[in-house]
């Protein structure tokens, strides 16, 4: 088994008044050489963005873009024409393939909105655009791994991506137990805390802690708080 174990006060940090941006990976101002990616996930940003504030439209190609909203409204619009928000519980994905514009911005004026967006490198490159979002049961993770996103045409239960790749949620009470198989034997995991503290493959990690892990073929969480863990399943080359 090899592990990278990612702390969470390592991560790149910029704040532009309206967006307060930790960045997992090299991102934008923020370069480290040892941060590029973890096998093809290549972005993780942790956002917090002001009330009435967002991104302008903007372009994408040839990448797989997800985003989770942790609170608050995220309000989208996009070049295919696909205008609308997503809260807490839902999750959003876009195929950008051969070129995308969009714009997210936060729909509240009175509150933050917190979110993830993460990149991951495609399978096949310059396939049609795609998008599509979903509304997930909180409660469907609660000490259970909640599949998110599943390679396209599998029988996977999670949104459609354009890689192998597969995202889980599990929200674990204290000292509850849970293993992930990881799906494919050419493939790793990142496991990043979102909240909480875990122990992970014998790694203590605190809030917005990561772990990436390959070459095993299980992930073992053992929850020290009660906690929310999301799981990036990705291939280590492509």
């Amino acid at each position: 088994m090899k592990t990278i174990y990612y702390k969470a006060t390592d991560r790149g940090h910029a704040n532009h008044g309206w967006l307060d941006a930790y960045h997992s990976f090299s991102f934008a101002g923020f370069h480290d050489a040892t941060k590029v990616h973890f096998g093809a996930l290549r972005v993780l940003n942790d956002d917090k963005i002001i009330g009435g504030r967002g991104f302008g439209m903007h372009p994408h190609d040839n990448m797989e873009i997800v985003t989770i909203p942790l609170s608050g409204d995220l309000e989208h619009a996009d070049s295919m024409g696909n205008v609308g928000a997503i809260s807490r519980g839902e999750v959003q994905v876009m195929s950008a393939g051969t070129g995308i514009y969009h714009s997210e911005r936060n729909k509240n004026i009175d509150k933050a909105l917190q979110l993830l967006q993460i990149w991951v490198f495609p399978k096949l490159r310059d396939i049609e655009p795609r998008y599509d979002q979903r509304a997930f049961s909180i409660e469907d993770r609660k000490n259970q791994f909640q599949t998110l996103v599943s390679p396209l045409g599998s029988d996977d239960s999670g949104m459609g991506i354009n890689q192998d790749a597969w995202f889980s949620l599990i929200n674990l009470d204290q000292d509850k137990e849970a293993t992930y198989n990881i799906k494919l034997n050419t493939n790793g995991v990142y496991a990043f805390v979102i909240e909480g503290e875990a122990e992970i493959n014998g790694q203590t990690l605190g809030r917005r802690d990561a772990l990436g892990i390959s070459e095993t073929n299980e992930v073992i969480i053992k929850a020290k708080t009660d906690t929310e863990i999301l799981l990036i399943d990705v291939p280590m080359s492509f």
